[in-house]
Formats: structure tokens, C-alpha cells, sequence
């Protein structure tokens, strides 16, 4: 992968990656010159040719997650583990337990690793209705799994076009954790960055391409509507099977996974040459950020490498976290938390709506008396325990506020 930053450290931290896709997280890690990859699953065999094109020498495992147990990952230590898990429906019902089907628990598995390995940091990526999702409940879960296995986390939803100066309106929450209070309290999310990239810079315009990408009269039966509507290369439009839309604050939208499926919803640009044509798989991943030496495999469908663009991530949004990560890391120099246990979490809360946050256990109790104590008497910070009906609410109307929960290991 690319190193872009001189460090100065006489070694990289060890990254282990789970649902790797293609390498973006990572890639954007390593551009930091403060991390290596010793270790990357992915289970997608198309999305693999992908990886192992551009990072030959990086250990793949091809392997269900199910199937892999910590100490098999190749190194001494784990100091990052991290992944984009695919956001399936959870269910509180049980810890690991009460999901519909097998693909429902992969973020139980990649608990499992971050159990077994106990990295110093953990960096998940997800979609942004991941905290809303089945009335906060989803994120709830995953939040308490964290926390109480003693992790200091923070997350924030930031957008692509904001923070990565890439064009693609693309906003996903990203959530970051420590092994101790202090590099948790060094790590901030970066500052919003003002977009100079233009749709020029990631997509080309001017040159004839291969017949494929091109809409023509004759060849769709929705062509005159799109004719009449693709008319400006100042913006991006989108065929959404029965109009067209017009990406109106200039970006590229959102890109997906199902990008090519039957949807017709890959990006459209109207070229110099006035027609119209839809992006090559080579520029959706221009969009994500990945540098223009990125490879493309042969011999794999534009279709399955649309899919593989649309899972990734905006490479640039990854590298300015993975600066603060590193930054934090460096800096701190506390003994790891994570050996603490108790009957009761008090878990430390603090929500600036409902896209921004940060939690971790203040301490462990043997029971609710004891944490109330602790709560009204020790703390003497006047913040309130509120229920998990209290905490639904505060997600459901998008409040800001600061407060305790309490979580009972049973």
C-alpha cells in the first residue's frame, strides 16, 4: 500500500482489517506512514482479485470471519483492528443472540476479535442511519459491546464533500475507540476542510470511451427524457428508473453497492462532446478518493466492480481520522484500561444530536445502590441516569445532552 508521511516512530502500528473489501480503509491508515497491514479477511472473491492486485505482498485470508480465531492472525500484536461491517437488522434481545440469520451477527464477530486480540484502538466505518436504526436499538448495542469491554469511543458522521475534498455527497459515521482515557481524550474527528476537487479532477470529460457507457437514442427507451434533462457538466445526474435527478449542489451522489444491478442509477455526465455516458468503474473509484494508480483487475464484470466502489470508503475521510488516531496513540502513555470488570457498567454518555457522540464506562459497581452513590455523591457533576426509553427518545428527536445509563451484566 502507499506511504505517503514520514514518521518518526522506529515502528508502524499493526492493523488487522475485517470485511476488507478492496483496502480502502486501510489504504487510508498506511498514507499515514504510521501503520502497516498484517492482516486482511475478506470474503468477496471478486473484491479480492481487487485487493490482491494492488497489495500483492499484504496477508489476505479469503475465509468466512466465522471461521477465523484471533491467534491465527499473523503477528506478535494487534494494536488496530477495524472494519466496515455490513449493518444487518440487530436485535437486543440477547448479547450475540436473537438474530434472524448468520450475516445478522458479524459485528458479534468482529467482537470477538477485538476481544481476543484487545488492540489499543478499534475503527469501525458504517452507514449513517446506523444510529437510528431500528429505533436506536442497533447502535445501543454496539455501543455497550464497546464500552464495556472497556473501550473510550467517540463517533461522528462526517460527509466525503466536507471532510476529504473529494466531490461525492457521501456521509458515513465512523467510530473510533482506546484502550485508555487519555489517548481518548487527545483523539478529536477532523475539522471540515473547504472542497477545492472538482468533478473535472476525478472524471474525464473529453475523451471517447468504449461504447458501453454511452446512452443513445435507440439504445434506451427512456433516452429523449434524459436528453432533455442532461444538460450542464457543472453537476452529476442519476437515472432513477422513471426520472432523472439532478445532483443540485454539484457533487457526484451518493455512489452504492448496487450501482449497475438494473437500476441504471451508476452517475450520468453530459461530456464535451455533448453525450451522455455513465461513470466507468475506474472513476467511481476516483470519487472514493483512491489515487490514480489505483488498478482495476481484468476479466471482472463492471458490475461487481461497481459493487466493490460503492462498498468503500472516501480514502481521504480515512487518512485525516488515521492522523488523529496515530496523533493520539503517539501521544499518550497511559496503562491500558481493559481489564476492568463488575457486575454494573455506569456508562458515561455525551450526544451532540444524533450523528455525534462519545461513551465509555466510568467505572464498574457491584450493584444499582452503589452506582447511584457514586453517581450523586462521587462524581458531583449533576448529570442524570436516564432509562433506555429516555435514551430512544433522545434519538428519535435528535436532542443533544449528557448523561449516565446504567448496563447490568447478567
Amino acid at each position: 500500500m502507499t506511504n505517503s508521511v514520514s514518521s518518526n516512530r522506529p515502528e508502524k502500528y499493526n492493523i488487522a482489517a475485517f470485511f476488507s473489501g478492496v483496502g480502502g480503509i486501510e489504504l487510508g491508515f498506511e498514507q499515514t506512514n504510521e501503520f502497516r497491514v498484517v492482516y486482511a479477511n475478506e470474503f468477496d472473491k471478486y473484491a479480492r482479485q481487487t485487493y490482491r492486485l494492488n497489495y500483492p505482498n499484504t496477508h489476505l485470508d479469503s475465509r468466512d470471519i466465522h471461521a477465523v480465531q484471533p491467534e491465527e492472525i499473523p503477528a506478535e500484536r494487534v494494536d488496530v483492528i477495524m472494519g466496515g461491517f455490513p449493518c444487518q437488522a440487530f436485535s437486543i434481545a440477547g448479547y450475540r443472540k436473537g438474530f434472524d440469520d448468520d450475516r445478522g451477527d458479524l459485528f458479534f464477530e468482529l467482537l470477538r476479535m477485538i476481544e481476543g486480540c484487545r488492540p489499543r484502538a478499534i475503527f469501525i466505518e458504517n452507514v449513517k442511519n446506523m444510529v437510528g436504526h431500528d429505533h436506536g436499538n442497533t447502535f445501543k448495542v454496539i455501543r455497550e459491546a464497546l464500552t464495556e469491554n472497556n473501550y473510550f469511543i467517540k463517533w461522528k458522521v462526517l460527509n466525503g464533500k466536507d471532510y476529504g475534498n473529494i466531490p461525492q455527497n457521501r456521509e458515513r459515521i465512523y467510530i473510533v475507540g482506546f484502550d485508555t482515557k487519555e489517548a481518548y481524550d487527545l483523539f478529536e474527528f477532523p475539522e471540515e476542510i473547504k472542497l477545492t476537487t472538482t468533478l473535472q479532477d476525478v472524471i474525464n470529460f473529453g475523451d471517447k470511451l468504449d461504447e458501453v457507457y454511452y446512452y443513445r437514442e435507440g439504445k434506451q427507451n427512456f433516452y429523449d427524457q434524459l436528453k432533455f434533462e442532461v444538460t450542464s457538466q457543472d453537476t452529476v445526474y442519476q437515472w432513477r428508473r422513471q426520472y432523472v435527478r439532478e445532483n443540485k449542489n454539484g457533487v457526484v451522489p451518493t455512489l452504492t453497492a448496487n450501482m449497475g444491478t438494473g437500476g441504471h442509477n451508476v452517475p450520468l455526465i453530459l461530456t464535451d462532446s455533448g453525450e451522455i455516458r455513465k461513470l466507468t468503474p475506474k472513476e467511481t473509484f476516483n470519487v472514493q478518493g483512491y489515487p490514480k494508480s489505483f488498478k482495476i483487475p481484468e476479466g471482472v464484470s463492471n458490475g461487481q466492480l461497481y459493487k466493490q466502489a460503492g462498498n468503500s470508503v472516501v480514502v481521504p475521510v480515512i487518512k485525516r481520522i488515521a492522523e488523529n488516531v496515530a496523533k493520539a496513540l503517539n501521544e499518550s502513555q497511559g496503562k491500558s484500561q481493559l481489564d476492568r470488570s463488575g457486575k454494573i457498567a455506569i456508562i458515561y454518555l455525551k450526544m451532540n444530536g444524533q450523528f455525534e457522540g462519545e461513551s465509555y464506562v466510568k467505572d464498574f459497581v457491584r450493584n444499582e445502590a452503589e452506582a447511584y452513590e457514586k453517581i450523586y455523591t462521587e462524581y458531583r457533576d449533576n448529570l442524570e441516569v436516564i432509562s433506555s426509553k429516555q435514551y430512544r427518545s433522545l434519538i428519535r428527536n435528535k436532542k443533544s445532552k449528557e448523561f449516565y445509563m446504567l448496563s447490568i451484566n447478567r
